[in-house]
């Protein structure tokens, strides 16, 4: 056999039980090809007892062919100094702890060197939640545990612990006031604990996910929206708390929440770059999912650019003080709903009342889906994009619920449907 090159290694097919390759240069560094293709570099060698060892080194494609002969050339080199790789990898593996991994999945996932579904690097709000149910519910429970002598059941009972209230205290510092359990936060947490076992085992550190076929619970998504009439009172209170002093930049973004149908964050920290109103768009460089231009409506648009009037900052909402954006966006829309009476709303229930009323003016789930910047699940859906009938769509709505929020009266199905044909009549003119 040759030296080993990735040529050689790519030309190789596997077979029903696993082959080797070996490199003719540095003895005992060869390549493992399993039946499923799967091709890890190996080193074998004789330990001191005189028994015959093979000691994985790292899987190919994650090591280039280089690489993987600078790690067997050290490995083979501490075998001659007695040590015996295999043995020490063995001892790793079976001493990786809950804890030790979930430091370790933290700690790459912030140097962006672990790639999500999305196969991009894990972005920092995941990573941030991520963090924060590791620290409040998986090391409290099991963090101590052997990933190796876990069981299936083990993780399922961490599951119902979290979901029953056994991590619930206090909070004594930041916002949320109290760390609570519940199925929601129970199902989020096996989630990220069985997404970061995943991880470890895909790269070698581990042997098997002791969370691998684990049923995570299924919440109950909250479906609560505003219908007209909560729409009309709300924008009534709004005025007459804006006439009282209240937080004119809160407000603000509360009204394009409402009139856009984007996320709080798409929101607060909209740069004023982004905001194109000739075309009824706002460029986000990334969202949830990933980069996206977004229409909005006349409606919605006016009220951006009066915002953005109102300071230089590059920020449509700025901050108080400092270079920053808004952030407190909350606590303005609680006050303004105990004002008026509205129980169980935050900023993603406006974000489902633009959609509700969508819906209720004949849009279709697919414009719907597009006017929310939807990831795309099906190929019909790659299909929707900035044309003329979604800014049609968005115009109408945003200018549906400008109505409301101004007192006045929704518009039956069949006068928007009228609306829509005389406003694709005029694009098409």
């Amino acid at each position: 056999m040759p030296r080993l090159t990735k040529r050689i290694i790519d030309s190789a097919k596997p077979s029903s039980r696993d082959s080797f390759l070996w490199d003719s240069e540095l003895k005992g560094f060869g390549v493992r090809i399993k039946s499923s293709g799967t091709r890890s570099f190996i080193i074998q060698y004789r330990n001191l007892e005189g028994r015959t060892r093979r000691c994985v080194i790292g899987q190919y494609g994650v090591l280039t062919v280089e690489q993987a002969r600078d790690h067997a050339k050290k490995k083979l080199a501490s075998v001659i100094d007695g040590a015996d790789p295999s043995a020490e990898r063995h001892a790793i593996r079976q001493g990786w702890t809950i804890s030790a991994i979930c430091d370790w999945y933290l700690t790459e996932a912030d140097a962006g060197r672990l790639i999500g579904r999305n196969r991009r690097p894990i972005k920092p709000s995941t990573i941030s939640g991520d963090r924060s149910r590791i620290d409040l519910h998986i090391k409290p429970l099991i963090g101590n545990r052997v990933v190796s002598q876990l069981k299936l059941a083990d993780i399922e009972r961490l599951q119902g612990d979290i979901a029953a209230g056994r991590t619930a205290k206090s909070r004594k510092v930041g916002r949320g006031g109290r760390t609570a359990g519940g199925i929601g936060v129970a199902s989020r947490s096996i989630s990220t604990l069985r997404s970061l076992l995943n991880h470890a085992r895909r790269l070698g550190l581990i042997e098997v996910s002791p969370a691998a076929g684990v049923r995570i619970m299924a919440s109950q998504k909250l479906k609560r929206h505003l219908n007209a009439g909560e729409i009309r009172h709300l924008g009534k209170v709004m005025t007459q708390m804006e006439s009282e002093g209240e937080h004119p930049t809160a407000l603000a973004a509360i009204r394009v929440m409402l009139l856009t149908g984007f996320r709080r964050m798409e929101v607060l920290a909209m740069r004023k770059e982004w905001v194109q109103p000739d075309d009824n768009l706002v460029r986000f460089p990334d969202t949830k999912s990933g980069p996206q231009m977004r229409v909005a409506g006349d409606d919605a648009m006016t009220c951006l650019e009066q915002q953005a009037l109102r300071s230089h900052s590059p920020f449509v909402f700025p901050a108080d003080w400092g270079d920053g954006h808004f952030i407190g966006v909350v606590r303005v829309l609680d006050r303004v709903c105990a004002r008026a009476g509205l129980k169980e709303v935050t900023p993603h229930t406006l974000r489902h009342s633009f959609a509700s009323l969508a819906a209720s003016l004949g849009f279709s789930e697919l414009t719907i889906s597009g006017l929310l910047g939807h990831a795309p699940r099906g190929v019909t859906q790659r299909y929707v994009h900035l044309d003329t009938a979604l800014v049609i769509a968005a115009d109408q709505v945003s200018a549906e619920i400008a109505r409301l929020l101004a007192g006045g009266e929704l518009q039956s199905v069949r006068e928007v449907k009228q609306a829509r044909t005389l406003a694709s009549l005029r694009a098409v003119a």
